[in-house]
């Protein structure tokens, strides 16, 4: 199995955490400048696939980053079978543990299809 190469250094991604965490309320990113809204959002999509390497369910929080994480069948072409996309404040919220992933899905926050399309096991990152 290939180990995902880190774009966003640790102690930069997390800083950007931090400062999301302190600058932000829940759900929210108004406050927050956007070039670290992007490195905090890069870097938790980074840990997500570090955590759960593969193919098979794609994660996309745009316009700041997608990855594949979670092991299972791989797609080639196409939209993969398994897709979870929200937006950043959204998704730095289920990472930082503000906002749960059945809350966020039972809410209508975050659009999950498929089978593999659950992050519950994974969220918060802690």
């Amino acid at each position: 199995m290939a180990v995902s190469r880190r774009r966003i250094d640790l102690d930069e991604g997390r800083a950007a955490v931090a400062l999301w965490l302190e600058a932000a309320p829940p759900a929210s990113d108004a406050s927050v400048p956007r070039t670290t809204i992007a490195t905090a959002v890069r870097f938790t999509l980074e840990e997500v696939t570090a955590r759960a390497p593969g193919n098979s369910v794609e994660v996309r929080v745009p316009p700041f980053g997608v990855t594949q994480c979670v092991e299972g069948p791989r797609h080639t072409r196409g939209t993969p079978p398994n897709v979870i996309e929200c937006d950043a404040a959204i998704w730095l919220a289920m990472v930082t543990g503000q906002l749960s992933w059945a809350d966020a899905v039972a809410d209508g926050k975050v659009a999950a299809s498929g089978l593999r399309a659950d992050l519950s096991g994974l969220l918060p990152l802690e």
